[in-house]
């Protein structure tokens, strides 16, 4: 039953993203437009959920496939027996690409968006991430590699890795596309170490990457109305005006102020 309320919860994950772009997709504004102008409007290239779809398709369909399962213990095995001992580079690695995307500005190498607008991108796409991936934990009940716990599927890690790569691939990849390669090659690597440490099988891997992809993917689709939401502003033009009020009887200075 908790296996079937997984592929539910996948199914529904990735039937929505695939929803969200039906119609063009809705981009963060540049931020040399200001917040109150259109929103580009992009085709959308279906293309772009090809390589995530696999991933979780393939962390899906490992979870009672002997073969894939066969294939998760016979990599585990084999690094094993070459691994002495656990390296926690991928307790921060995980963080590097989003770091990399929300400060790159301050060595000159200008985002396609604001900060404000990253922030609230990144931030969004974090909660899809761990909203999915918790509930994938705790419904699948898979056992990690090393024995120490029920919640192996999927890697959060390496979802976090790559929702921090997609992330920095939007802002970058018009600036260099060796910058969005870059964090995906940090995020690919962090996957590795989660198996090196004996934390995760393939199949995590693979599905953690995919829900971490689609994740800032439709941060990004939903931006423009969590903007509108959350800092819809009605602009007011504010005038004053000093002049000179007398009579026979006094004097004085009359200061008017319009549009408060």
């Amino acid at each position: 039953m908790n296996l079937k309320i997984s592929y539910y919860l996948l199914f529904a994950f990735m039937s929505f993203v695939s929803y969200s772009q039906i119609e063009p997709e809705r981009h963060l504004i540049p931020k040399s437009e200001t917040l109150n102008s259109t929103d580009k409007l992009l085709k959308f290239d279906y293309k772009q959920l090809i390589l995530p779809s696999i991933g979780i398709v393939y962390g899906i369909v490992g979870i009672e496939n002997h073969t894939l399962r066969f294939i998760n213990g016979t990599i585990q095995h084999e690094l094993g027996e070459h691994i002495d001992r656990k390296l926690s580079i991928d307790d921060f690695s995980q963080y590097a690409p989003a770091a990399c995307g929300l400060g790159l500005d301050i060595f000159g190498l200008n985002s396609k968006h604001s900060l404000k607008q990253r922030s609230i991108a990144l931030t969004c796409s974090y909660i899809i991430m761990t909203a999915v991936v918790l509930s994938l934990k705790y419904s699948t009940k898979i056992e990690r590699p090393d024995k120490t716990s029920f919640n192996s599927f999927p890697s959060g890690h390496t979802a976090t890795a790559f929702a921090g790569a997609e992330f920095l691939w939007q802002e970058y990849k018009d600036h260099s596309i060796w910058i969005g390669i870059a964090g995906y090659t940090i995020a690919t690597g962090t996957g590795v170490f989660r198996m090196l440490n004996n934390r995760h099988w393939l199949t995590d891997i693979a599905t953690g990457a995919g829900i971490g992809m689609l994740s800032t993917k439709l941060a990004y689709w939903l931006y423009p109305g969590i903007n509108r939401t959350l800092f819809r502003q009605t602009q007011k033009s504010v005038g004053m005006g000093i002049s000179p009020d007398f009579s026979t009887d006094y004097f004085g200075i009359k200061i008017s102020i319009s549009g408060i």
